[in-house]
């Protein structure tokens, strides 16, 4: 196992962290208390959330608290690599996780996606994966359709950008990723063409994927959540074919534009199912205020450089250019590798503390739906650190 692998997060101890730990412990609905202020803070929110107690299976686990944050507290170091500045993980019921990765492996199987390496699939383990990182639901199903979306996002990466040995090939990325996205949001072709471009669907796993796991989550979702989905799944894409130019082309990419690359290719079309798996859907309007979008999108990309230093080590192993930050903060500031991943890890913890303050004050004045949203996003990067610190998927390195 990599140093890396072996790194732990301390609570985050922002003093604004208690208003959003407050908000982690709800599962099945919020309603407000009387308004009171955050201790050893000047922040004053007009009223705290107060968790109206989960049921069913695995809410033991739910109803621990997050760990009470200490003020300004100095991050401890753990093997010598700087930790992340991260929410711990809300519950671990791996009972739940084993049961919704058994079904995942057995729904990849069915339609053929990992053909002889569905080994990997459980090995990965993103059924614990989607335990982790959405406390606020016990329902298997509800899960399993996240991470059904999730596992086809993956297998697209896997399949047509990062694995040459599944067919990757930097010159047929735009191709493959135009008929990958044609079967979220279907080509209506006319009558003489519809029976063989129907076949051309069915005819690549990634495409049947992508289109089962949205008429899956369809099930669970309203018209304006699979949009959005649809949305951030094309804006994945666009992230994909850029990284791809770059490797293309052996080009190293600035920092600043890495880390805006980041933004787009990133976690973010599973982040934005926090509200399908808890059941409260958040209107269009919110999710794109601008204000809410900037705090998400912030969440989004620190989730996924935690994705970028644990998946060093195997990315160390590989041939051919690999990106990830303290690469690419490596060749621009001519630093050393340890350098580079403390940078790193100081670019993460301020995104991570940013959002913490900014969705606090957007939670106060927010609608409920906005408030439990913003929580489940929390709560995610929390389980999202957790599962990377023990799958295989980064970790057999």
């Amino acid at each position: 196992m990599s140093q890396l692998s072996r790194m732990t997060a301390p609570a985050a101890r922002h003093p604004v962290a208690r208003l959003v730990a407050t908000l982690l412990t709800q599962s099945e609905g919020i309603r407000p208390s009387a308004p009171q202020a955050l201790p050893g803070s000047a922040f004053r929110p007009v009223g705290t959330l107060v968790p109206t107690g989960p049921t069913g299976l695995g809410t033991s686990a739910a109803r621990i608290a997050a760990r009470k944050p200490a003020d300004d507290a100095p991050a401890e170091r753990a093997g010598g690599v700087p930790e992340l500045y991260c929410p711990p993980a809300i519950r671990d019921d791996p009972a739940l996780g084993q049961e919704v990765n058994d079904r995942l492996v057995d729904w990849a199987e069915e339609i053929g996606l990992y053909s002889g390496r569905l080994d990997r699939v459980r090995a990965a383990d993103f059924g614990r994966l989607m335990m982790l990182a959405h406390p606020d639901s016990d329902d298997p199903e509800r899960l399993l359709a996240a991470a059904k979306c999730a596992l086809a996002e993956w297998a697209t990466d896997d399949y047509y950008c990062d694995d040459e040995t599944m067919g990757s090939r930097p010159e047929l990325l735009g191709s493959h990723l135009g008929l990958a996205y044609a079967a979220l949001d279907p080509a209506h072709l006319p009558g003489g063409y519809a029976s063989a471009w129907e076949q051309d669907m069915r005819d690549d796993p990634v495409r049947v994927a992508l289109r089962a796991g949205l008429r899956d989550l369809s099930t669970y979702a309203d018209s304006s959540q699979v949009a959005r989905l649809r949305h951030e799944v094309a804006v994945l894409f666009v992230g994909y074919g850029q990284e791809g130019s770059w490797r293309s082309r052996g080009y190293m990419p600035t920092v600043r534009e890495y880390l805006a690359h980041r933004q787009i290719n990133s976690f973010l079309p599973c982040i934005a199912l926090v509200d399908v798996v808890g059941g409260q859907p958040l209107t269009a309007s919110e999710y794109g205020d601008p204000r809410v979008r900037r705090a998400v999108t912030m969440a989004a990309t620190a989730s996924t450089l935690v994705n970028d230093l644990y998946s060093m080590a195997k990315e160390h192993h590989s041939s051919g250019v690999e990106f990830n930050l303290p690469t690419v903060i490596a060749e621009e500031e001519r630093c050393s590798p340890r350098e580079a991943v403390e940078r790193s890890v100081a670019i993460h913890d301020e995104l991570v503390r940013t959002f913490e303050t900014e969705a606090a004050a957007l939670a106060v004045a927010g609608s409920p739906q906005l408030c439990r949203f913003l929580a489940g996003v929390w709560a995610w990067l929390g389980g999202n650190r957790e599962w990377h610190s023990g799958s295989l998927r980064y970790n057999e390195a």
